[in-house]
Order: structure tokens, then sequence, then C-alpha cells
């Protein structure tokens, strides 16, 4: 079975490369491209307006952006908190799944990848 892995992972990593390889045939081909490099400047240009728009309802906004950000952490935690939970059930056998106040069922979702080894 471990060649099995192995052999996948490898084709998975030649088809990575085939598609960076191709992504950047792609991003030079754009770059000598006139037209798409003036757009692109007016782009920049547009996106700086944007950030100083943004910037100042922000100010305005100051409470809620912090309220904002303290739920962002809530929510992160908890999210990793029933992750965890729902592993913990699964590897003592039990079954794994949320109902909630309107009767709508929740299976969990488990998913594998694999980083370096350091």
């Amino acid at each position: 079975m471990a060649q099995d892995l192995k052999t996948i992972f490898v084709r998975l990593e030649e088809y990575k490369a085939r598609r960076r390889e191709l992504k950047n045939r792609y991003r030079d081909a754009l770059s000598v491209h006139g037209e798409y490099q003036a757009m692109i400047d007016d782009l920049e240009v547009l996106k700086a307006n944007k950030k100083k728009i943004e910037a100042s309802i922000q100010s305005d906004f100051k409470e809620e952006f912090d309220q904002l950000e303290g739920l962002k952490l809530h929510i992160a935690s908890d999210s990793q908190l029933l992750s965890d939970l729902a592993i913990n059930q699964l590897v003592k056998g039990e079954l794994v799944k949320i109902i909630d106040d309107h009767q709508t069922e929740y299976e969990p979702q488990f998913s594998v990848k694999f980083k370096k080894a350091k």
C-alpha cells in the first residue's frame, strides 16, 4: 500500500509541476501584452483609491471592526474545537453528526494533507 501512496504522490507532484509550467507561460504571455499592462496600471490606481475609501469608512466603524476581529478569533477557536471533538468521537467509534435548530443534519468531512517533514 505504501508503494501505491508513493506512486500517486509522485504523479500528483508531476501534475503540479506541469501546472506551474503552464501558468508561468501564461503569465509571460500576459506580461508582454501592452494593452494588458496598461489595464493593470489602471487597476492599481483604482485599488489604491478603493483602499483609501475603505480606510475612511473603517475609521468611522472602529467599534464594529473590533467586534469583527473578536468574532473572527472566536470562530477560528471554536472551529478547531469542533474538529478536535469530532475526531475524538470518531476515534472512539461514536457516530459523529450534528442536527441544528432547523433539523438540518450535518456530517463531518475529513481530508488528509501531506507536507514536508522537517
